[in-house]
């Protein structure tokens, strides 16, 4: 049974009634940029071939009754009238509830009505890949869709990031759900997080011979609790010590002056890291107008340098996951996402991906980690509707 026919029967079975069909939306990768779009900087994700999918119905008694296929809770049912910003993170269907409230909010009254959701998803949870703006774009588009709301893929990703700013409470920036709305198979986005301008960069590997790896650590350390947070609010401090309104305005060629004027050591690391990842971002861009995909291995070591010095978001899970991966042959590698666990991506030849998976379970099994999870993936497509 296919993804697409599985959660129609699931639904079918849970409801005993037919959806009015099947969207999916994917999780992301981010190549390179991080921690940069809530400083209005500069991002390069792309989409995975991973997925959460939706199977939905409207309702019209104000009734949202919400189920997942992936674990064994039982449906959850709430009023639409009852949905409220939550004081603490209520678990996977606050995400779901979450677009519900935020399309409400923005006077799209039609969602008032309710709707009967069932969802799958294969985008692994807490590897730093975006499982959370799937779901949210999954089901923002399928109400999109059944309402024939006038939304844009760009409006949508900010009423996705809204639900999860304002209801769920993770202060996220814009590039997540705008991955998983916008991306293209086959291409990188570009995307300024300022003014949400969009680029499909290609981004062919296997024309070229390579393959992009994901190494999920399975790793999630406490220690990420409240980092975000904290290295978000310290970015902003470093924005007003400088003078300008975000990091994005300081151009990189006044780095060292702008580093000048910082007294605090932990702020002038934040400064730092933002200003060379958005330079990185244009690196990489430059490489792959040029041809020249196998560059960017470079700059995605410089990246994991950056992330582990500066910022000071990696764990020993992740540096060994880069530096296994670049001793057996690597271009380069660096950690994706949040850090403290998570996922890093490594850009290697077709050709060795093999002996490069062996050669980083290794590494993880000498060193008493648990065993990753480490898989290629291909850009793919953004949210569409299914059936």
């Amino acid at each position: 049974m296919g993804d697409e026919q599985q959660v129609i029967v699931e639904f079918r079975e849970l409801y005993g009634t037919e959806p009015e069909g099947v969207w999916a939306a994917p999780g992301r990768v981010n190549l390179i940029g991080e921690y940069t779009d809530f400083n209005d900087g500069f991002v390069m994700p792309l989409a995975l071939p991973h997925t959460a999918r939706v199977a939905v119905a409207r309702r019209a008694d104000g009734l949202l009754r919400l189920h997942s296929g992936d674990n064994e809770e039982g449906v959850t049912e709430i009023h639409v009238d009852d949905l409220k910003p939550l004081s603490s993170n209520g678990g996977w269907w606050t995400y779901l509830a979450g677009v519900v409230w935020a399309l409400r909010e923005a006077g799209h009254e039609g969602v008032a009505g309710g709707a009967d959701v069932h969802l799958r998803s294969t985008v692994p949870t807490g590897a730093g890949l975006s499982s959370s703006a799937a779901l949210e774009v999954s089901l923002g588009l399928a109400l999109a869709d059944l309402h024939q709301l006038p939304l844009s893929r760009p409006e949508l990703a900010l009423l996705c990031q809204r639900a999860e700013n304002a209801f769920v409470g993770v202060p996220c920036g814009i590039m997540d759900q705008t991955a998983s709305a916008c991306c293209e198979p086959g291409h990188a986005l570009h995307l300024d997080t300022r003014d949400l301008a969009r680029r499909q960069v290609p981004f062919d590997l296997a024309a070229q011979g390579l393959a992009l790896v994901v190494v999920d650590t399975r790793v999630q350390h406490a220690l990420g609790d409240g980092a975000y947070a904290e290295r978000r609010a310290g970015c902003e401090e470093g924005a007003r010590l400088l003078g300008v309104t975000h990091l994005r305005d300081v151009p990189y060629g006044q780095l060292d002056a702008a580093l000048g004027e910082l007294d605090d050591e932990r702020v002038r690391r934040y400064v730092r890291h933002v200003l060379t990842d958005n330079h990185r971002v244009a690196q990489v861009i430059a490489h792959l107008d040029a041809g020249d995909t196998r560059a960017i291995g470079r700059v995605l070591n410089e990246g994991h340098a950056s992330l582990r010095d500066d910022l000071r978001i990696s764990c020993p899970e992740l540096d060994l996951a880069v530096e296994a991966a670049n001793a057996a042959g690597a271009y380069g590698a660096r950690m994706t996402g949040g850090g403290f666990g998570g996922s890093a991506i490594v850009l290697v030849e077709e050709s060795a991906v093999v002996e490069l998976v062996r050669a980083i379970e290794e590494a993880f099994e000498a060193a008493g980690h648990r065993s990753p999870r480490v898989f290629p993936v291909t850009p793919a497509a953004g949210a569409r509707r299914l059936s």
